[in-house]
């Protein structure tokens, strides 16, 4: 079966490794392209029932886009979960998808893209301390790897040195609350990933979440109006982001150690402060990035070298 081939290929540490840089690196850039499509749509950030109403449609678009994807793998229509796999999968998309992305998408119309990446980037340090006390031995936080954790960090502050960026104290309120429902997903989706296809997983994960936040915004009086024929590639290039990366993290929490596939969220604070600095103009120092970078590398690599004794599959 595809499925089975899937996750044979998601345990090899290699293919881990690699398509959680794919990942992060997708959702990385998720942040200037959400600020990008704001601006394409003339969302202001006081409208706050029409930011839904953009997350709403996008994660629609890709709950449609991961059906898709199934569909043509398996040749047949996705094994949708039945009983309480089926409630467990929807409330996760109420959770992961709805409320996470209700403070993610108000945090991002108020921050900047570097401070958003700073504050973002708390999200790794969560999943593998969450993991430890979830898994214990199975998972556990090792000196290796808080050291790799620490020094990824400091790549991450060394990223931002000079462009600390800006916003207010309720959008940062708001990033850390997002940050924080992100990584008690991590273990959930892991749960439910076991009783049930990933792709179906996702399916309901996006649909049901991104249902909701469209329900919501639209009663609230939001609306979608495009003002530059680019409004809509961006839109679907954002559903794109948020399909294939909820594919491939539902993947890797099924099949990996959650905290060493979790440290890879170090990756996506860069890729905001990149892509930023490219798309929404935003202040670029050449030379912190390759520090950054340089540290972000270091860090992964010792968390991925933890003796494989400590840290086999929970």
């Amino acid at each position: 079966m595809q499925k089975s081939k899937l996750d044979q290929f998601f345990s090899i540490p290699a293919a881990a490794v690699l398509m959680a840089i794919v990942c992060n690196v997708l959702w990385g850039s998720a942040f200037p392209f959400i600020k990008l499509g704001y601006r394409l749509f003339a969302i202001d950030s006081a409208d706050t029932a029409s930011i839904l109403c953009f997350a709403g449609v996008r994660f629609m678009i890709g709950a449609a886009l991961v059906w898709l994807a199934g569909l043509a793998l398996n040749h047949r229509p996705l094994p949708m979960p039945r009983g309480k796999t089926l409630a467990s999968a929807c409330g996760l998309g109420l959770w992961q998808t709805a409320a996470q992305y209700f403070f993610y998408y108000s945090a991002v119309a108020l921050l900047t893209g570097a401070m958003g990446g700073i504050l973002n980037s708390t999200q790794s340090f969560m999943g593998v301390i969450l993991a430890h006390f979830l898994y214990g031995n199975k998972d556990r936080l090792t000196p290796r790897k808080a050291l790799g954790c620490a020094l990824g960090f400091g790549g991450v502050l060394v990223a931002t040195l000079g462009n600390h960026g800006g916003g207010s104290v309720k959008g940062m309120v708001f990033m850390l609350i997002a940050s924080v429902i992100f990584a008690l997903a991590g273990p959930w989706n892991k749960a439910v990933t076991q009783h049930a296809d990933s792709f179906s997983v996702s399916v309901l994960n996006l649909g049901v979440g991104g249902l909701a936040l469209a329900v919501l915004g639209f009663a609230m009086g939001g609306s979608l109006h495009p003002q530059s024929a680019a409004g809509i590639p961006v839109l679907l290039f954002l559903a794109f982001i948020s399909g294939a990366g909820y594919v491939i993290w539902a993947l890797l929490m099924k099949n990996n150690p959650v905290s060493r596939i979790a440290v890879f969220g170090l990756i996506i604070p860069i890729m905001n402060v990149l892509l930023s600095a490219l798309l929404n103009g935003e202040p670029l120092f050449e030379w912190n990035y390759l520090a950054a970078l340089v540290l972000v590398c270091i860090g992964i690599f010792l968390v991925n070298r933890a003796p494989q004794t400590q840290e086999t599959k929970a």
